[in-house]
Protein backbone atom coordinates (compact mmCIF):
# COMPACT_ATOMS: atom_id res chain seq x y z
CA UNK A 1 0.00 0.00 0.00
CA UNK A 2 1.62 3.60 -0.71
CA UNK A 3 1.79 6.17 1.65
CA UNK A 4 -0.83 7.95 2.10
CA UNK A 5 -0.69 11.27 4.54
CA UNK A 6 -2.98 11.34 7.73
CA UNK A 7 -5.14 14.66 6.89
CA UNK A 8 -8.07 12.82 8.31
CA UNK A 9 -6.25 12.43 11.78
CA UNK A 10 -5.26 15.85 12.06
CA UNK A 11 -8.24 17.51 11.29
CA UNK A 12 -9.75 15.13 13.89
CA UNK A 13 -6.89 16.14 16.96
CA UNK A 14 -7.57 19.81 15.50
CA UNK A 15 -10.91 20.05 16.62
CA UNK A 16 -11.66 17.69 19.15
CA UNK A 17 -8.45 17.86 21.20
CA UNK A 18 -6.34 20.54 20.75
CA UNK A 19 -9.43 23.15 20.94
CA UNK A 20 -8.42 24.87 17.39
CA UNK A 21 -11.47 27.33 17.83
CA UNK A 22 -9.55 28.92 20.37
CA UNK A 23 -6.46 29.64 18.66
CA UNK A 24 -8.53 31.13 15.84
CA UNK A 25 -10.14 33.83 18.35
CA UNK A 26 -7.01 35.42 18.61
CA UNK A 27 -5.63 38.09 16.62
CA UNK A 28 -2.85 36.79 14.89
CA UNK A 29 -4.41 33.25 14.13
CA UNK A 30 -7.92 34.24 13.17
CA UNK A 31 -7.71 33.45 9.48
CA UNK A 32 -6.61 29.91 10.11
CA UNK A 33 -10.43 29.24 10.04
CA UNK A 34 -11.17 25.23 9.65
CA UNK A 35 -11.72 26.04 6.07
CA UNK A 36 -8.06 27.40 5.44
CA UNK A 37 -6.90 24.91 8.02
CA UNK A 38 -8.05 21.82 6.00
CA UNK A 39 -7.67 22.87 2.27
CA UNK A 40 -4.13 23.30 4.03
CA UNK A 41 -3.75 19.94 4.88
CA UNK A 42 -5.46 18.22 1.70
CA UNK A 43 -3.23 19.60 -0.23
CA UNK A 44 0.37 18.88 1.88
CA UNK A 45 -1.49 15.52 1.77
CA UNK A 46 -1.44 15.23 -2.08
CA UNK A 47 2.37 16.88 -2.35
CA UNK A 48 3.61 14.02 0.06
CA UNK A 49 1.61 11.06 -1.43
CA UNK A 50 1.97 12.17 -4.80
CA UNK A 51 5.91 14.08 -4.89
CA UNK A 52 7.72 12.80 -2.00
CA UNK A 53 6.96 9.56 -0.80
CA UNK A 54 7.80 8.49 -4.32
CA UNK A 55 11.85 9.49 -3.38
CA UNK A 56 11.36 7.43 -0.40
CA UNK A 57 13.46 4.59 -1.66
CA UNK A 58 15.69 6.35 -4.45
CA UNK A 59 17.41 7.95 -1.44
CA UNK A 60 17.78 4.97 0.06
CA UNK A 61 19.60 3.36 -2.84
CA UNK A 62 21.14 6.09 -4.43
CA UNK A 63 22.54 8.16 -1.69
CA UNK A 64 24.03 11.38 -1.41
CA UNK A 65 27.74 11.83 -2.73
CA UNK A 66 30.33 13.99 -2.70
CA UNK A 67 32.15 14.47 -6.31
CA UNK A 68 35.31 16.90 -6.82
CA UNK A 69 33.96 18.94 -3.77
CA UNK A 70 30.33 18.97 -5.01
CA UNK A 71 27.58 16.95 -3.36
CA UNK A 72 25.38 15.55 -5.21
CA UNK A 73 21.89 14.60 -4.26
CA UNK A 74 19.58 11.68 -4.71
CA UNK A 75 17.50 11.07 -7.83
CA UNK A 76 14.32 12.71 -8.14
CA UNK A 77 15.51 15.49 -4.99
CA UNK A 78 15.60 18.30 -7.06
CA UNK A 79 11.81 18.13 -8.43
CA UNK A 80 11.35 17.45 -4.64
CA UNK A 81 12.85 19.97 -3.52
CA UNK A 82 11.08 22.10 -5.84
CA UNK A 83 7.77 21.05 -4.86
CA UNK A 84 8.69 22.49 -1.61
CA UNK A 85 9.99 25.09 -1.96
CA UNK A 86 7.21 26.45 -5.08
CA UNK A 87 4.52 25.63 -2.50
CA UNK A 88 5.49 27.85 0.03
CA UNK A 89 5.59 24.80 2.61
CA UNK A 90 9.56 26.16 4.13
CA UNK A 91 7.68 29.32 5.83
CA UNK A 92 4.97 28.43 6.69
CA UNK A 93 5.21 29.93 10.75
CA UNK A 94 7.02 32.48 8.91
CA UNK A 95 6.42 36.18 9.53
CA UNK A 96 4.41 37.66 6.43
CA UNK A 97 6.58 40.46 5.94
CA UNK A 98 9.59 38.36 4.74
CA UNK A 99 7.19 36.03 3.09
CA UNK A 100 6.16 33.92 4.94
CA UNK A 101 2.79 32.49 5.89
CA UNK A 102 1.80 33.72 9.22
CA UNK A 103 0.36 30.45 10.01
CA UNK A 104 0.43 28.39 13.22
CA UNK A 105 2.87 25.97 14.48
CA UNK A 106 0.30 23.22 14.83
CA UNK A 107 0.17 23.49 11.12
CA UNK A 108 3.54 23.41 10.28
CA UNK A 109 4.30 20.44 12.82
CA UNK A 110 1.16 18.66 11.35
CA UNK A 111 2.50 18.90 7.36
CA UNK A 112 5.95 18.56 8.68
CA UNK A 113 5.32 14.90 10.55
CA UNK A 114 3.57 13.99 6.87
CA UNK A 115 6.51 14.88 5.16
CA UNK A 116 8.68 13.01 7.45
CA UNK A 117 6.42 9.91 6.56
CA UNK A 118 6.43 10.62 2.89
CA UNK A 119 10.59 11.15 2.64
CA UNK A 120 12.51 11.80 5.65
CA UNK A 121 15.78 12.17 4.35
CA UNK A 122 14.30 15.32 1.87
CA UNK A 123 12.02 16.12 4.94
CA UNK A 124 15.52 17.07 6.91
CA UNK A 125 16.33 19.88 4.42
CA UNK A 126 13.15 22.18 5.37
CA UNK A 127 13.21 21.67 8.39
CA UNK A 128 16.92 23.16 9.05
CA UNK A 129 15.56 25.91 7.29
CA UNK A 130 12.48 26.76 9.54
CA UNK A 131 14.80 26.50 12.47
CA UNK A 132 17.26 29.15 11.09
CA UNK A 133 14.09 30.95 9.82
CA UNK A 134 13.33 31.49 13.03
CA UNK A 135 16.37 32.09 15.40
CA UNK A 136 17.33 34.98 12.46
CA UNK A 137 13.30 36.30 13.23
CA UNK A 138 14.35 36.37 16.92
CA UNK A 139 17.99 37.63 17.03
CA UNK A 140 19.56 38.90 13.54
CA UNK A 141 19.46 42.42 13.07
CA UNK A 142 16.83 44.21 10.17
CA UNK A 143 19.57 44.23 7.76
CA UNK A 144 20.24 40.43 8.24
CA UNK A 145 16.32 40.12 8.47
CA UNK A 146 15.98 41.29 4.99
CA UNK A 147 18.69 39.97 3.26
CA UNK A 148 18.52 35.98 3.99
CA UNK A 149 14.83 35.67 5.31
CA UNK A 150 13.40 36.08 1.98
CA UNK A 151 15.37 33.80 0.41
CA UNK A 152 15.37 30.97 3.29
CA UNK A 153 11.73 31.50 3.03
CA UNK A 154 11.48 31.01 -0.93
CA UNK A 155 13.79 27.73 -0.33
CA UNK A 156 16.10 29.78 -3.12
CA UNK A 157 18.64 29.20 0.00
CA UNK A 158 18.73 26.43 2.92
CA UNK A 159 20.09 26.72 6.15
CA UNK A 160 21.77 24.59 8.75
CA UNK A 161 22.72 24.42 12.31
CA UNK A 162 26.51 24.15 13.33
CA UNK A 163 27.23 23.40 16.86
CA UNK A 164 29.08 20.03 17.13
CA UNK A 165 32.98 19.44 16.65
CA UNK A 166 34.94 16.11 17.00
CA UNK A 167 35.79 16.76 20.83
CA UNK A 168 32.40 18.66 21.70
CA UNK A 169 28.88 16.84 21.17
CA UNK A 170 26.46 17.07 23.79
CA UNK A 171 28.79 19.23 26.07
CA UNK A 172 28.64 21.88 23.38
CA UNK A 173 30.97 24.46 26.12
CA UNK A 174 34.14 22.30 24.72
CA UNK A 175 34.21 24.27 21.01
CA UNK A 176 37.13 25.52 19.72
CA UNK A 177 35.97 26.61 16.76
CA UNK A 178 37.39 30.88 16.70
CA UNK A 179 36.11 34.07 15.24
CA UNK A 180 37.99 36.90 15.10
CA UNK A 181 36.65 40.77 14.22
CA UNK A 182 37.24 42.31 10.65
CA UNK A 183 36.74 45.68 12.35
CA UNK A 184 33.55 45.96 9.29
CA UNK A 185 30.88 44.27 11.10
CA UNK A 186 32.02 40.90 9.90
CA UNK A 187 34.07 37.97 11.59
CA UNK A 188 36.53 35.50 9.99
CA UNK A 189 35.34 32.06 11.45
CA UNK A 190 37.78 29.36 11.98
CA UNK A 191 37.32 25.67 12.90
CA UNK A 192 36.04 22.17 11.99
CA UNK A 193 31.96 21.34 12.44
CA UNK A 194 30.49 17.65 11.99
CA UNK A 195 27.14 15.79 11.66
CA UNK A 196 26.19 19.25 9.57
CA UNK A 197 22.96 17.91 8.31
CA UNK A 198 22.50 19.02 4.91
CA UNK A 199 25.72 20.95 5.15
CA UNK A 200 25.91 21.05 1.50
CA UNK A 201 23.98 20.03 -1.58
CA UNK A 202 22.88 20.91 -4.94
CA UNK A 203 19.54 21.85 -4.30
CA UNK A 204 20.04 26.00 -3.72
CA UNK A 205 21.94 28.18 -5.05
CA UNK A 206 23.31 29.17 -1.19
CA UNK A 207 23.52 27.28 1.67
CA UNK A 208 23.52 29.45 4.92
CA UNK A 209 25.05 28.12 8.02
CA UNK A 210 24.22 28.97 11.62
CA UNK A 211 27.85 28.50 13.29
CA UNK A 212 28.95 28.90 17.07
CA UNK A 213 32.04 30.11 17.59
CA UNK A 214 34.21 31.54 20.85
CA UNK A 215 35.45 35.31 20.35
CA UNK A 216 39.19 36.21 21.53
CA UNK A 217 39.31 36.49 25.60
CA UNK A 218 35.61 35.02 25.81
CA UNK A 219 35.17 32.50 28.96
CA UNK A 220 35.43 29.67 28.17
CA UNK A 221 32.41 27.20 28.35
CA UNK A 222 28.82 28.09 26.71
CA UNK A 223 28.82 31.75 28.06
CA UNK A 224 31.31 32.16 25.99
CA UNK A 225 30.17 31.23 22.71
CA UNK A 226 28.35 33.53 19.98
CA UNK A 227 26.23 32.57 17.21
CA UNK A 228 27.46 33.63 13.40
CA UNK A 229 25.70 33.53 9.96
CA UNK A 230 28.39 32.25 7.41
CA UNK A 231 27.30 31.35 3.68
CA UNK A 232 28.45 29.22 1.52
CA UNK A 233 28.61 31.98 -1.23
CA UNK A 234 28.73 35.73 -0.09
CA UNK A 235 25.77 37.55 -0.83
CA UNK A 236 26.25 40.57 -3.15
CA UNK A 237 24.05 43.63 -1.53
CA UNK A 238 20.94 42.76 -4.17
CA UNK A 239 20.88 39.83 -2.57
CA UNK A 240 22.23 37.72 -5.58
CA UNK A 241 24.98 35.02 -4.80
CA UNK A 242 28.63 36.40 -4.68
CA UNK A 243 32.08 34.83 -4.23
CA UNK A 244 32.69 31.44 -2.55
CA UNK A 245 33.45 31.96 1.38
CA UNK A 246 36.16 30.05 2.84
CA UNK A 247 34.00 26.84 3.78
CA UNK A 248 34.87 23.71 2.30
CA UNK A 249 32.87 20.03 2.12
CA UNK A 250 35.67 17.67 4.18
CA UNK A 251 33.40 14.81 3.21
CA UNK A 252 30.14 13.15 3.80
CA UNK A 253 29.23 10.60 6.44
CA UNK A 254 28.51 7.16 6.06
CA UNK A 255 25.02 6.40 8.18
CA UNK A 256 23.07 3.58 8.95
CA UNK A 257 20.14 5.53 7.46
CA UNK A 258 18.43 8.68 5.97
CA UNK A 259 21.00 8.23 3.06
CA UNK A 260 19.39 11.22 1.23
CA UNK A 261 20.31 13.53 3.45
CA UNK A 262 24.12 14.74 3.00
CA UNK A 263 25.96 14.75 6.40
CA UNK A 264 28.46 16.84 6.08
CA UNK A 265 31.81 17.47 8.03
CA UNK A 266 32.36 20.96 7.33
CA UNK A 267 36.06 22.92 7.62
CA UNK A 268 36.18 27.26 7.84
CA UNK A 269 39.09 28.36 7.24
CA UNK A 270 38.63 32.52 8.25
CA UNK A 271 35.22 31.88 6.64
CA UNK A 272 33.25 35.19 6.48
CA UNK A 273 30.58 35.69 8.73
CA UNK A 274 28.01 38.04 10.46
CA UNK A 275 27.05 38.28 14.69
CA UNK A 276 23.69 37.10 14.94
CA UNK A 277 22.18 38.63 18.67
CA UNK A 278 24.93 40.17 20.94
CA UNK A 279 28.41 38.88 21.81
CA UNK A 280 28.49 35.73 23.62
CA UNK A 281 24.68 35.07 23.17
CA UNK A 282 25.15 32.35 20.83
CA UNK A 283 23.34 29.64 23.11
CA UNK A 284 20.66 31.65 23.89
CA UNK A 285 19.98 32.41 20.20
CA UNK A 286 20.95 29.33 18.80
CA UNK A 287 17.96 27.12 21.35
CA UNK A 288 15.87 29.20 19.42
CA UNK A 289 16.57 27.34 16.69
CA UNK A 290 16.90 23.76 18.88
CA UNK A 291 13.37 24.00 20.57
CA UNK A 292 12.02 24.60 16.91
CA UNK A 293 14.05 21.18 16.01
CA UNK A 294 13.39 19.35 18.56
CA UNK A 295 9.50 19.35 18.23
CA UNK A 296 10.35 18.61 14.55
CA UNK A 297 12.77 15.68 15.54
CA UNK A 298 9.51 14.39 17.47
CA UNK A 299 7.27 14.86 14.34
CA UNK A 300 9.96 13.06 12.63
CA UNK A 301 9.71 9.95 14.72
CA UNK A 302 5.88 9.91 14.86
CA UNK A 303 5.85 10.93 10.77
CA UNK A 304 7.70 7.19 10.28
CA UNK A 305 6.05 5.03 12.56
CA UNK A 306 2.95 6.15 10.62
CA UNK A 307 4.87 5.27 7.61
CA UNK A 308 5.98 2.06 9.05
CA UNK A 309 2.24 1.28 10.44
CA UNK A 310 0.44 1.85 7.18
CA UNK A 311 3.65 -0.40 5.37
CA UNK A 312 3.10 -2.84 8.03
CA UNK A 313 -0.36 -3.30 8.10
CA UNK A 314 -0.84 -3.51 4.35
CA UNK A 315 1.42 -6.94 4.35
CA UNK A 316 -0.45 -8.19 7.06
CA UNK A 317 -3.48 -8.32 5.44
CA UNK A 318 -2.11 -9.42 2.18
CA UNK A 319 0.07 -12.43 3.05
CA UNK A 320 -1.73 -15.73 4.07
CA UNK A 321 -0.34 -17.79 6.84
CA UNK A 322 -1.79 -20.81 9.12
CA UNK A 323 -5.64 -20.44 10.03
CA UNK A 324 -7.92 -18.46 12.38
CA UNK A 325 -11.34 -18.13 13.05
CA UNK A 326 -10.90 -14.34 12.61
CA UNK A 327 -9.62 -14.46 8.75
CA UNK A 328 -7.17 -16.25 6.23
CA UNK A 329 -3.98 -13.77 6.48
CA UNK A 330 -1.96 -12.83 9.79
CA UNK A 331 -3.69 -9.90 10.13
CA UNK A 332 -6.75 -12.35 12.38
CA UNK A 333 -3.72 -13.94 14.42
CA UNK A 334 -3.80 -12.37 17.41
CA UNK A 335 0.03 -11.55 18.39
CA UNK A 336 -0.11 -9.88 14.92
CA UNK A 337 -2.94 -7.52 15.93
CA UNK A 338 -1.70 -6.96 19.04
CA UNK A 339 1.28 -5.64 17.28
CA UNK A 340 -0.39 -3.39 14.68
CA UNK A 341 -2.83 -2.47 17.79
CA UNK A 342 -0.29 -1.15 19.28
CA UNK A 343 1.78 0.50 16.48
CA UNK A 344 -1.72 2.50 16.16
CA UNK A 345 -2.04 3.42 19.62
CA UNK A 346 0.84 4.78 19.97
CA UNK A 347 1.36 6.76 16.67
CA UNK A 348 -1.72 8.75 17.91
CA UNK A 349 -0.79 8.99 21.50
CA UNK A 350 2.24 10.74 20.25
CA UNK A 351 0.87 12.98 17.90
CA UNK A 352 -1.24 14.61 20.52
CA UNK A 353 1.08 15.07 22.95
CA UNK A 354 3.45 16.96 19.74
CA UNK A 355 0.17 18.80 18.72
CA UNK A 356 0.16 19.90 22.22
CA UNK A 357 3.38 21.33 22.28
CA UNK A 358 3.05 22.95 18.96
CA UNK A 359 -0.15 24.34 20.22
CA UNK A 360 1.14 25.86 23.47
CA UNK A 361 3.39 27.45 21.00
CA UNK A 362 1.25 28.90 19.10
CA UNK A 363 -1.00 30.26 22.47
CA UNK A 364 2.18 31.69 23.85
CA UNK A 365 2.81 33.80 20.42
CA UNK A 366 -1.09 35.17 20.15
CA UNK A 367 -1.33 36.03 23.89
CA UNK A 368 2.26 36.89 25.29
CA UNK A 369 1.18 34.90 28.48
CA UNK A 370 3.87 33.18 30.06
CA UNK A 371 1.90 30.55 31.48
CA UNK A 372 1.33 28.86 28.18
CA UNK A 373 5.16 29.50 27.37
CA UNK A 374 5.94 27.42 30.63
CA UNK A 375 3.89 24.76 28.74
CA UNK A 376 5.57 24.33 25.50
CA UNK A 377 8.55 24.15 27.68
CA UNK A 378 7.21 21.40 29.33
CA UNK A 379 6.35 19.48 26.53
CA UNK A 380 9.14 19.95 24.24
CA UNK A 381 11.36 17.21 25.71
CA UNK A 382 8.52 14.67 25.77
CA UNK A 383 7.73 15.38 22.53
CA UNK A 384 10.57 15.16 20.98
CA UNK A 385 11.64 11.61 23.34
CA UNK A 386 8.75 9.96 22.92
CA UNK A 387 8.01 11.17 19.35
CA UNK A 388 11.17 9.33 18.42
CA UNK A 389 10.84 6.52 20.69
CA UNK A 390 7.32 5.70 18.98
CA UNK A 391 8.98 6.14 15.85
CA UNK A 392 11.74 3.28 16.86
CA UNK A 393 9.26 1.03 18.37
CA UNK A 394 6.74 1.25 15.78
CA UNK A 395 9.65 0.72 12.82
CA UNK A 396 10.90 -2.66 14.87
CA UNK A 397 7.58 -3.90 15.15
CA UNK A 398 6.92 -3.18 11.72
CA UNK A 399 9.75 -5.31 10.94
CA UNK A 400 8.58 -8.55 12.99
CA UNK A 401 4.91 -8.11 11.38
CA UNK A 402 6.45 -8.94 8.22
CA UNK A 403 8.16 -11.57 9.41
CA UNK A 404 11.33 -12.93 7.66
CA UNK A 405 10.78 -10.48 4.88
CA UNK A 406 10.95 -7.69 7.37
CA UNK A 407 14.55 -8.60 7.63
CA UNK A 408 14.87 -8.37 3.68
CA UNK A 409 15.71 -4.92 2.48
CA UNK A 410 13.28 -4.96 -0.92
CA UNK A 411 10.28 -5.11 0.85
CA UNK A 412 11.34 -1.73 2.62
CA UNK A 413 10.67 -2.43 6.30
CA UNK A 414 13.84 -2.07 7.46
CA UNK A 415 14.29 1.05 6.17
CA UNK A 416 12.10 2.66 8.66
CA UNK A 417 13.95 1.50 11.63
CA UNK A 418 17.64 2.25 9.89
CA UNK A 419 15.86 5.70 9.19
CA UNK A 420 14.23 6.71 12.30
CA UNK A 421 17.41 5.52 14.84
CA UNK A 422 19.01 8.57 14.32
CA UNK A 423 16.08 10.66 15.80
CA UNK A 424 16.35 9.49 19.59
CA UNK A 425 20.26 11.08 18.82
CA UNK A 426 19.93 14.15 17.56
CA UNK A 427 18.81 17.62 18.22
CA UNK A 428 19.79 16.28 21.90
CA UNK A 429 19.74 12.68 23.13
CA UNK A 430 16.54 11.61 24.40
CA UNK A 431 18.33 10.67 28.09
CA UNK A 432 19.15 14.39 27.75
CA UNK A 433 15.51 15.20 27.06
CA UNK A 434 15.06 13.77 30.21
CA UNK A 435 17.41 14.96 32.08
CA UNK A 436 16.01 18.57 31.13
CA UNK A 437 12.71 17.17 32.20
CA UNK A 438 13.23 16.51 35.73
CA UNK A 439 15.84 19.48 36.47
CA UNK A 440 15.61 22.21 34.66
CA UNK A 441 11.51 21.86 33.68
CA UNK A 442 11.19 21.01 37.39
CA UNK A 443 12.49 24.42 38.53
CA UNK A 444 9.46 26.05 39.17
CA UNK A 445 8.76 23.09 42.19
CA UNK A 446 6.63 21.00 40.21
CA UNK A 447 3.77 23.63 39.60
CA UNK A 448 3.70 22.96 35.65
CA UNK A 449 3.65 19.57 36.01
CA UNK A 450 0.91 19.91 38.75
CA UNK A 451 -0.95 21.79 36.58
CA UNK A 452 -0.89 19.36 33.69
CA UNK A 453 -2.03 16.33 36.19
CA UNK A 454 -5.04 18.27 37.05
CA UNK A 455 -6.01 18.72 33.79
CA UNK A 456 -5.68 15.01 33.10
CA UNK A 457 -7.98 14.24 36.20
CA UNK A 458 -10.36 16.82 34.84
CA UNK A 459 -10.79 15.14 31.81
CA UNK A 460 -10.85 12.25 33.72
CA UNK A 461 -13.95 13.07 36.08
CA UNK A 462 -15.54 14.39 32.93
CA UNK A 463 -15.74 10.97 31.17
CA UNK A 464 -16.60 8.73 34.63
CA UNK A 465 -20.34 9.02 33.66
CA UNK A 466 -19.91 7.49 29.92
CA UNK A 467 -16.60 5.64 30.09
CA UNK A 468 -16.26 4.70 33.74
CA UNK A 469 -13.32 1.95 33.66
CA UNK A 470 -11.68 4.01 31.40
CA UNK A 471 -11.55 7.46 33.38
CA UNK A 472 -11.00 6.00 36.45
CA UNK A 473 -7.52 4.04 35.05
CA UNK A 474 -6.18 7.56 34.04
CA UNK A 475 -7.23 9.24 37.10
CA UNK A 476 -5.63 6.80 39.14
CA UNK A 477 -2.62 6.55 36.75
CA UNK A 478 -2.41 10.49 36.82
CA UNK A 479 -2.14 10.52 40.98
CA UNK A 480 0.84 8.15 40.77
CA UNK A 481 2.60 10.35 38.20
CA UNK A 482 2.17 12.78 40.93
CA UNK A 483 3.62 11.11 43.82
CA UNK A 484 5.86 10.37 42.14
CA UNK A 485 6.37 13.72 40.70
CA UNK A 486 6.51 15.20 44.22
CA UNK A 487 9.34 12.45 45.36
CA UNK A 488 11.47 13.83 42.09
CA UNK A 489 11.00 17.30 43.80
CA UNK A 490 12.30 16.72 46.82
CA UNK A 491 15.62 15.28 45.88
CA UNK A 492 18.36 17.76 46.58
CA UNK A 493 20.84 15.40 44.49
CA UNK A 494 19.93 15.98 41.12
CA UNK A 495 22.27 12.28 40.27
CA UNK A 496 19.07 10.60 41.66
CA UNK A 497 16.46 12.69 39.50
CA UNK A 498 18.88 11.70 36.56
CA UNK A 499 18.74 7.90 37.46
CA UNK A 500 15.40 8.03 36.94
CA UNK A 501 14.66 10.60 34.21
CA UNK A 502 14.13 8.35 31.13
CA UNK A 503 11.44 6.32 33.04
CA UNK A 504 9.77 9.23 34.34
CA UNK A 505 9.49 11.52 30.78
CA UNK A 506 8.00 7.69 29.66
CA UNK A 507 5.66 7.32 32.34
CA UNK A 508 4.55 11.33 31.79
CA UNK A 509 3.83 10.31 28.21
CA UNK A 510 2.20 7.25 28.96
CA UNK A 511 -0.53 9.36 30.75
CA UNK A 512 -0.65 11.99 28.39
CA UNK A 513 -1.47 9.60 25.66
CA UNK A 514 -4.10 7.77 27.81
CA UNK A 515 -5.31 11.17 28.57
CA UNK A 516 -5.55 12.04 24.96
CA UNK A 517 -6.75 8.70 24.12
CA UNK A 518 -9.77 9.26 26.59
CA UNK A 519 -11.18 12.08 25.31
CA UNK A 520 -10.93 10.86 21.99
CA UNK A 521 -13.02 8.35 23.09
CA UNK A 522 -15.25 10.54 24.35
CA UNK A 523 -15.81 12.11 21.02
CA UNK A 524 -16.16 9.03 19.23
CA UNK A 525 -18.09 6.86 21.89
CA UNK A 526 -18.87 3.67 20.63
CA UNK A 527 -17.01 4.01 17.10
CA UNK A 528 -13.39 2.84 16.10
CA UNK A 529 -11.14 5.89 18.37
CA UNK A 530 -12.60 4.81 21.46
CA UNK A 531 -12.08 0.58 20.32
CA UNK A 532 -8.42 2.13 20.18
CA UNK A 533 -8.14 4.01 23.62
CA UNK A 534 -9.46 0.73 25.66
CA UNK A 535 -6.98 -0.98 23.95
CA UNK A 536 -4.21 1.84 24.77
CA UNK A 537 -5.44 2.01 28.38
CA UNK A 538 -6.08 -1.60 29.04
CA UNK A 539 -2.42 -2.83 27.84
CA UNK A 540 -0.29 0.31 27.27
CA UNK A 541 -1.01 2.35 29.74
CA UNK A 542 0.03 0.15 32.91
CA UNK A 543 3.80 0.49 31.92
CA UNK A 544 3.98 3.85 33.95
CA UNK A 545 3.33 1.96 36.84
CA UNK A 546 6.31 -0.29 36.79
CA UNK A 547 8.29 3.11 34.91
CA UNK A 548 7.88 4.99 38.11
CA UNK A 549 8.72 2.13 41.02
CA UNK A 550 11.95 2.54 39.04
CA UNK A 551 12.38 5.94 39.17
CA UNK A 552 12.05 5.55 42.64
CA UNK A 553 14.45 3.42 43.54
CA UNK A 554 17.20 6.64 42.87
CA UNK A 555 21.04 6.11 41.75
CA UNK A 556 22.89 3.62 44.10
CA UNK A 557 23.05 0.57 42.09
CA UNK A 558 23.50 2.77 39.25
CA UNK A 559 27.10 3.25 41.21
CA UNK A 560 26.81 0.24 43.43
CA UNK A 561 29.58 -1.70 40.62
CA UNK A 562 33.25 0.85 40.06
CA UNK A 563 33.91 1.19 36.55
CA UNK A 564 36.97 -1.67 37.05
CA UNK A 565 34.32 -4.24 37.67
CA UNK A 566 31.60 -2.66 35.13
CA UNK A 567 34.21 -3.16 32.56
CA UNK A 568 35.44 -6.80 33.91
Amino acid sequence: MPYRAAVDEFSFMFDHLLDAPALRKTEKFAEATSDVTNAILSEAGKLCDEVLAPLQRAGDLHPARLENGVVRTSPGFDEGWKAIAEGGWIGMSADPEYGGMGLPMILTSAVNEMMSGACLSLQLAPLMGQGQIEALEHHASDEIKALYLPKLISGEWTGTMNLTEPQAGSDVGALKTKAEANGDGTYNISGQKIYITWGDHDLAENVCHLVLARLPDAPEGTKGISLFIVPKFVPNEDGSVGPRNGVTTVSLEHKMGIHGSPTAVLQYENARGWLIGPEQGGMAAMFTMMNNARLGVGGQGIGVAEAAFQHAMAYALERKQGKSIHGFTIAAHADVRRMLMTMKADVFAARAIALSCAMAIDMEEATGDAGWAARAAFFTPIAKAFGTEVGIRVADIGIQVHGGMGFVEETGAAQFLRDVRVTAIYEGTNGIQAMDLVARKMMDGGEMASRILDEIEEGAEAARADLPEMAEAVWQASETLRETTDWLISRDDLTDRFAGAVPYLNSFARVLGAHFHLQAAMADQGGPREKLARFYVNRLLPEHAALLETVRIGQDDLYAMDLDELSA
